[in-house]
Order: C-alpha cells, then sequence, then structure tokens
C-alpha cells in the first residue's frame, strides 16, 4: 500500500485529484488518500442536483456543491468529516465488493476502541447508526473506492442540507431515513480529527514513519489535475447539466438503491430519456440512456432489450424485472 499526501479543502480539486490518480498514474501498489472537503455537497454520477439539495436552506450559506464520477447518494462534507479513497487495479475482487474495501477502515477504526462494522451494500455503521458511506469508480485497468468517515460532522447541518431520501434494508422491510452518527462520542480516548486522520493512515499502513510510503507528484501531473478541476468539476454542465427536463417520470426504490425515470414518449417511443438515482453501478447511464432512446416504450419490448445489455453493470442490486417494475407498474 502506498499514499499520496492530500492537505487540500477545496472540494473540487480533491475530486480531480482522485479522477486523475485512478486513470494516469501507473501503480503496482494499492493507493490510499485521505483528504477533507470544506463544506460541500458531493452529489452522485447520476443524480438530478436540484432535487437532492434543500435550495430554500442553502441560497444564504457559502457551501459548495460538486458531482462525482461515482454513483450513491448526496453527502454533505466538512472540517468534522474524513474521506478516503482507495485506487487499484485489483479490479476482479474489487469491483462493487463494498465490504472489502472498507475492512481496512473497519479495522483502523476498531483499533480506537470503536465497534464499526459493515452493512448493507456500502455502509460502515456504528451503533446502528451510518458513519460512513462508499462508492467506486471505474476506468479501464483500474478503479477507486472511496468513503466518508464522520468523525464530529455538524449532523444537524447535514439533516437541513440534504433533502431526506428513504433507504431500502431488504425486500421484506419498509423504507427507513438512514440515522447518522459520528465517531467521535464513541471514543474512549477525545482526540482531534487531525490526530485521527495521522493514526488511521499509520495503522493502515502498518508503520509510524509513513515517508518511505508516498508517492511524489511532480510538476506535471499537479497541472493536469488543476485543468480537471476547472473544465471538468467547476464546470456549471458537470454539476447540474444534467437535469430533468420530461413530461414522464417513473421513479422506485430497491434494494440496490432509488432509480428515476425521466422521459420524453410520443406514439409509443421514447424520444427522450434520462435516469437518475443513488444507484450503483461501474456503467455510465447515459449508455444505457442511448440504447432505450428512439425505442418502443411496449413493456415486452423494453423486457426482451434489457435482457440483452448487462443491467447489473449499470445498476448493482437491480434486475431487469425490477426496471419493468419501474417503467410499467
Amino acid at each position: 500500500m502506498k499514499t499520496i499526501i492530500n492537505n487540500s479543502l477545496n472540494p473540487y480539486y480533491n475530486l480531480a485529484l482522485e479522477e486523475y490518480v485512478m486513470k494516469n498514474v501507473d501503480i503496482d501498489e494499492d493507493i490510499i488518500i485521505l483528504w477533507q472537503n470544506s463544506p460541500t455537497i458531493v452529489v452522485g454520477r447520476n443524480q438530478n442536483t436540484i432535487g437532492e439539495i434543500n435550495n430554500e436552506y442553502i441560497k444564504n450559506k457559502n457551501i459548495n456543491i460538486v458531482r462525482r464520477t461515482s454513483g450513491g447518494g448526496a453527502v454533505y462534507h466538512d472540517l468534522g468529516n474524513l474521506n478516503y479513497t482507495f485506487v487499484t487495479k485489483n479490479i476482479s475482487e474489487n469491483l462493487n465488493n463494498y465490504e472489502k474495501l472498507t475492512k481496512p477502515i473497519i479495522d483502523a477504526i476498531n483499533s480506537f476502541g470503536v465497534d464499526a462494522y459493515f452493512f448493507g451494500r456500502n455502509d460502515i455503521l456504528l451503533d446502528n447508526m451510518k458513519i460512513s458511506g462508499n462508492a467506486q469508480s471505474f476506468y479501464q485497468n483500474k478503479m477507486f473506492q472511496h468513503g466518508t468517515i464522520l468523525f464530529n460532522s455538524d449532523l444537524n447541518e447535514i439533516k437541513k442540507l440534504l433533502i431526506p431520501k428513504n433507504k431500502v434494508n431488504d425486500s421484506s422491510i419498509k423504507s427507513n431515513r438512514s440515522a447518522i452518527t459520528n465517531i467521535y462520542p464513541y471514543l474512549p480516548d477525545k482526540i482531534s480529527i487531525d490526530e485521527f486522520k495521522d493514526r488511521l493512515l499509520k495503522f493502515i499502513l502498518k508503520s509510524n514513519d509513513i515517508s518511505k510510503f508516498i508517492i511524489e507528484l511532480n510538476d506535471e501531473d499537479y497541472y493536469l489535475i488543476n485543468k480537471l478541476k476547472k473544465e471538468k468539476y467547476e464546470s456549471w454542465e458537470w454539476n447540474f447539466g444534467k437535469n430533468p427536463k420530461y413530461s414522464f417520470s417513473k421513479e422506485k426504490r430497491f434494494i440496490g438503491g432509488n432509480i428515476i425515470f425521466n422521459m420524453e414518449i410520443k406514439n409509443e417511443i421514447i424520444k427522450q430519456i434520462e435516469i437518475f438515482g443513488d444507484f450503483l453501478g461501474k456503467k455510465n447511464a447515459s449508455d444505457l440512456e442511448e440504447v432505450l432512446r428512439g425505442k418502443k416504450f411496449i413493456r415486452d419490448e423494453i423486457y426482451n432489450l434489457l435482457k440483452k445489455e448487462d443491467v447489473d453493470g449499470y445498476f448493482y442490486n437491480i434486475t431487469v424485472e425490477n426496471i419493468i417494475d419501474c417503467l410499467f407498474n
């Protein structure tokens, strides 16, 4: 395991950094990056930004809004929250295997005398409350998994900034809002988030001397990261551009997450379609939009079309039958 030290608090830079590292840095070992954001709402790759944030509450606050490349739901970051990113070439064992890549984080948190554990599709819980959500992004032969760690965040602010969404625990249990908590109240020895971050990294690297594990980026790397930050992550098109404009909408929540279809249908033909949700998957939903655009909106025809597609690649733990149920029931 190697690490890249990132002390930036700029969310646009931080997301550009992890994408750049995944796509451009040659690695022989996995990389972990620990980082923090100034107050920021981060929305998932497939989400409608406007539909996730409490506009009335946020309009007079100095809070950043940015879209990430991974799926999943919207989250709020502040300086009481610590984020991590694992970058790896070991795709076969790690893709959609959230439990495997959260284990080093869980073990590290437990080393502080806190009983954290993996739960559901991509969460870490403490005392039956969520302290971490995770998501993945994939590119060619590499991927990353990143997640939050609620250490001492303003939980009241989280509840006010985000529009609450229901969460399914399993197919037999009705949806419930996810309760959240911080690690700090459960610590036997109270420490600062900086000390928590330092000890967490040393635990994962299995060394008190992290200097030999650090990957140094060069001037060209930093130039390209900042270019990506400006051209993509700071752009309105990336952060807000994908928003619903269509008259026909279907929405449903399954174990694999929430899924929304916004469509314009004329003479039984899908003229326009956008797919939103907090679902997880290695493939872009926009590719499936292209497959469905121009097709007849007829149950059997859509079913047969989806059966030929790698639906699990778009929607982890959401089946073709689930999609048909969403669209036609």
